[in-house]
């Protein structure tokens, strides 16, 4: 190809791509005067949305929580005394019981500590039912909490004689990171309801376990004389 027609071609390539450039430019600029205002909008909702948040946060929830944080000390203290019932609904003192903590400051960890109180609460009167409703609510956030509350949801269907949920729910509490406490002890009442139902080798299994996880719990000591019972037993 002569170089007068090569630069004829390149000419026409060169305006051809300008072309595009100023047709894209244009298409650009026409979307953005077509949409600017919705554009706008958006950036707008999403400035408030997040200033919605913050607010909700530091200017609601924060002093919210503190204020649910002082309203529950007066449950907190009937509960360690045992008065389980005063601790739901009338602790004495003008402060609310767990019941209405709950309601009246839904949203806050206070809010959501008092579910796990008034779950315990009802199943140490005997209110099973309403136990295990509170503590299914109640999102625990730690070993603390999490081990209890599926224990405690275990002891409230193994009253109602529900033994196939407590056993579930004792599993539940026995598989979360070993608590030198609390794990021992659901391990021993999860063995002992399969020994009930004369389902022993599932007992063996749990009491093993106990056995050689926790050797120096009362549980783990006893675990021996549960697996190989006297022949008087």
């Amino acid at each position: 190809m002569a170089k007068k027609e090569k630069n004829k071609v390149k000419e026409v390539v060169e305006d051809e791509v300008m072309v595009d450039v100023i047709e894209s430019t244009d298409y650009k600029q026409s979307f953005l005067e077509k949409y600017q205002n919705y554009l706008i909008y958006a950036a707008g909702a999403l400035l408030l949305l997040v200033a919605a948040f913050f607010a909700y946060k530091y200017l609601y929830l924060a002093p919210k929580e503190k204020e649910a944080v002082t309203e529950m000390r007066q449950a907190e203290l009937q509960f360690e005394r045992d008065s389980f019932a005063l601790a739901l609904e009338k602790p004495g003192e003008g402060f609310i019981g767990f019941i209405d903590i709950i309601d009246e400051y839904s949203g806050t960890k206070a809010g959501n500590l008092a579910k796990y109180y008034a779950g315990i609460s009802y199943l140490n009167i005997g209110k099973y039912q309403e136990a295990i409703d509170y503590l299914k609510d109640f999102s625990e956030d730690d070993l603390l909490t999490a081990i209890p509350k599926y224990g405690a949801m275990g002891d409230a269907y193994s009253e109602l004689n529900d033994f196939d949920n407590a056993k579930k729910y004792y599993k539940i509490a026995v598989d979360k990171d070993a608590n030198d406490l609390l794990t021992p002890y659901y391990l021993h009442k999860l063995a002992l309801l399969y020994k009930s139902e004369s389902k022993n080798e599932e007992a063996a299994k749990y009491l093993k376990r106990l056995k050689d996880e926790f050797p120096n719990s009362s549980y783990g000591k006893d675990a021996d004389r549960l697996i190989f019972p006297p022949s008087n037993e």
